[in-house]
């Protein structure tokens, strides 16, 4: 068996999803008296400029678009599956989460599971103890209900 081994690296898409969140919780926190495009937040972005695989940086930017050009059916499908919760009372490093979870359940060829998945990952990184239940449970969800 040769070949070099990946060991504990990343894949693309996990960097790239990684990439992508911080990009999006970033956006949340852009001035409002000197609005700037989703496309110029995402060039300018310290962490896009480090990252050295343009292949996780062009499907981050895929994503990052994506989740913006459906923002609201992101924001009616969280509004929707949060039974007790306004999503205005949704942590910001959660309600990222779920929107970019969401984009990739509905409007990828990304398995629903491995989307699911991927959230939980991103909440363990980011968010604190109370998030990988949370993100799990509304996607859980919000998956039961795009099924039917």
């Amino acid at each position: 068996m040769s070949g070099k081994k990946k060991g504990n690296r990343p894949g693309i898409r996990r960097v790239g999803r990684t990439l992508a969140f911080q990009v999006l919780y970033g956006t949340q926190f852009v001035d409002a008296k000197n609005p700037m495009s989703i496309e110029d937040q995402f060039d300018i972005n310290p962490l896009v400029l480090e990252e050295e695989s343009e292949t996780a940086r062009q499907f981050a930017r895929d994503l990052v678009l994506g989740v913006d050009a459906k923002r609201t059916e992101l924001d009616a499908t969280i509004r929707d599956n949060s039974q007790h919760w306004k999503i205005e009372r949704i942590a910001l490093v959660e309600l990222s989460i779920l929107r970019l979870s969401l984009y990739e359940m509905i409007y990828t060829d990304i398995p629903v599971k491995a989307a699911i998945n991927e959230a939980i990952e991103l909440s363990k990184t980011f968010g604190d103890e109370k998030s990988r239940s949370f993100v799990n449970g509304m996607l859980d969800g919000a998956a039961k209900n795009l099924k039917n």
